[in-house]
């Protein structure tokens, strides 16, 4: 799974280091220029199908549309993810009342977890290696075609805080939670 895995390491990290030169307002740009290029796609795709598929193949179809569009920019949305996650480096924010200062950005053992998020699959990961940094990635893809994103976790204590703590994130890309 691994040697399956590791070009798209490589592709995500060739990619953050491009990003370096934008503006945090042109980073934030790029992703939402993402977003806005599947909302054209989706409108001319119900342009030309609404009326000739049944219901069934029409969600069908729409569906295929959107999982090729987030499978063809996830590298570059990942990149972003992580591009935005450095930006915040040392930024102060508030969590269940506490104080903190954004710390983390993802290592390449986390944006294997991500893929494999995006995949569809389970990704096992030990206390302290960041699978809720590693959530991220899958999140803000998903979150581009506008339809939400819901995230379950075992109780509410860990539901407030991750969204506080990873909101931090999910604001500066413009993203709400």
């Amino acid at each position: 799974d691994l040697k399956a895995l590791t070009p798209f390491v490589k592709e995500i990290n060739d990619q953050y280091d491009l990003l370096s030169d934008l503006s945090d307002s042109d980073l934030k740009s790029k992703f939402l220029e993402i977003s806005n290029e599947f909302k054209v796609l989706e409108t001319q795709f119900k342009k030309d199908n609404e009326d000739s598929l049944r219901r069934d193949e029409y969600n069908s179809e729409l569906n295929n549309l959107q999982t090729e569009f987030l499978d063809d920019k996830m590298v570059e949305v990942f990149a972003i993810v992580k591009d935005a996650s450095r930006r915040l480096l040392n930024s102060k924010f508030t969590v269940m009342g506490q104080e903190m200062v954004w710390d983390m950005i993802h290592y390449d053992v986390q944006l294997i977890g991500g893929v494999v998020l995006h995949q569809g699959k389970i990704a096992e990961m030990k206390t302290g290696e960041g699978k809720t940094l590693v959530s991220t990635l899958a999140i803000a893809l998903n979150a581009l075609v506008g339809k939400g994103v819901h995230v379950v976790t075992v109780n509410d204590y860990l539901a407030e805080r991750d969204s506080q703590w990873m909101g931090h994130l999910f604001e500066f890309l413009g993203l709400s939670v």
